[in-house]
């Protein structure tokens, strides 16, 4: 890894906000999905929330949600698992929906650790995720469209999120764990070796203050003969 690529990454892991996050409820559409994740990795989220309702699209439409290599993304099997999930990390929950309890998005404090659940396209979030939620949010409009395509909508919530949180100095404040950050840099910038690794189940080697390999005899001698 050159010094230029390790100081990148490192700036970018530097600035991940890991106590703000994007839940996707069954959105399906490659395109959605491509461009969510890429919205999330742009304001500095580090974790994405999948939910899916049917076998058939995490399995055809999962690959979508994952291929954004800076961003993981977490699957799961129906709403209550995630919410349980959010809820242990102490995390807000708020739902895009147009109703009358809903308040404008920017009337929320995103500086608090939060989730943002986005619905599918057609139908919107479920009345369960409503229901499961501390604040339904929307983004005013004045045109004859109801709402936004569910991509765009999620871009224009996150930058405020992103404005509020830059304001209150949280994009200089590290929170990335050294192990993630270890994960992170070794997959960003040891690509082949870290799908070497994959590959053949062989464990992440430790990386020095340079971000380069510092791994014994042993670890080289499993990547010299492992499978291609």
């Amino acid at each position: 890894m050159s010094p230029e690529r390790f100081a990148r990454i490192s700036k970018l892991l530097d600035q991940r906000q890991s106590d703000l996050t994007l839940c996707l409820e069954s959105v399906h559409k490659n395109h959605n999905l491509a461009a969510l994740v890429r919205t999330a990795d742009a304001v500095g989220i580090h974790d994405v929330h999948a939910i899916w309702y049917e076998r058939h699209f995490r399995l055809t439409r999962g690959a979508a949600v994952g291929s954004e290599k800076w961003v993981k993304v977490h699957h799961h099997d129906g709403l209550t698992p995630c919410i349980e999930q959010l809820r242990s990390e102490g995390k807000q929950i708020l739902v895009t929906n147009l109703s009358d309890q809903a308040v404008d998005f920017r009337a929320i404090d995103y500086t608090k650790p939060t989730a943002i659940i986005m619905g599918q396209e057609r139908r919107g979030v479920t009345p369960e995720a409503i229901a499961a939620a501390d604040h339904e949010i929307i983004i005013p409009m004045v045109g004859m469209a109801e709402s936004l395509n569910v991509s765009v909508a999620a871009a224009v919530i996150l930058y405020e999120a992103q404005r509020q949180r830059d304001a209150a100095g949280m994009y200089q404040q590290p929170t990335l764990s050294a192990q993630e950050r270890e994960r992170v840099l070794f997959e960003g910038g040891h690509p082949i070796f870290a799908r070497l690794c994959r590959l053949n189940n062989i464990p992440y080697p430790s990386l020095d203050s340079d971000g380069q390999i510092a791994a014994d005899d042993t670890w080289w001698q499993q990547i010299r003969s492992a499978k291609r």
